[in-house]
């Protein structure tokens, strides 16, 4: 993989363990209202949308130490929708980081919150609200299908199920 790409495909085990950890992150975060917690949640949603998990310190922890220390295995699952819902979790921590230093604390509370929620279901229950909306927006033609050529394999072998 090159520097600046996000892997075609990633292991969707190691997707939720990143979002148990940014669970945990983000709830100190709406405790604590620690600066440096909310950084480090726009970090490692900036690295993972831009170069996948090469640099983001939650990745490489989930990819060699949880998922090999549980023995979770390997579950491959489309790269394009996990990196759209990064990218929602990169507007959601860069819109805490600015309520917070504004001072605006209900709103922080609200984005973080929602931040939390959704990584929380992501982890607990293995349901990507970005990527669902990520497969809605292709269903109805806004996002071209060579955007993920997986996504459209998937597709085809569950209609013919």
């Amino acid at each position: 993989m090159k520097i600046g790409s996000f892997p075609e495909l990633v292991n969707d085990r190691a997707a939720r363990a990143v979002a148990a950890l940014v669970v945990a992150l983000a709830l100190f975060a709406l405790w604590s209202q620690n600066l440096i917690a909310v950084l480090f949640l726009l970090y490692g949603f900036l690295a993972r949308v831009l170069y996948g998990p090469r640099i983001d310190l939650f990745a490489r922890l989930s990819i060699h130490v949880l998922v090999p220390l549980l023995r979770l295995g390997d579950r491959p699952v489309p790269g394009p929708p996990k990196r759209f819902a990064q990218f929602i979790g990169l507007c959601f921590s860069a819109a805490a980081l600015a309520f917070l230093l504004l001072g605006m604390t209900l709103p922080f509370q609200i984005s973080v919150g929602t931040l939390a929620f959704f990584a929380f279901l992501e982890s607990a229950l293995g349901f990507c609200a970005g990527c669902f909306a990520f497969y809605q927006l292709m269903r109805v033609g806004l996002l071209p299908p060579q955007v993920c050529e997986n996504c459209n394999r998937l597709s085809a072998a569950a209609g013919s199920l």
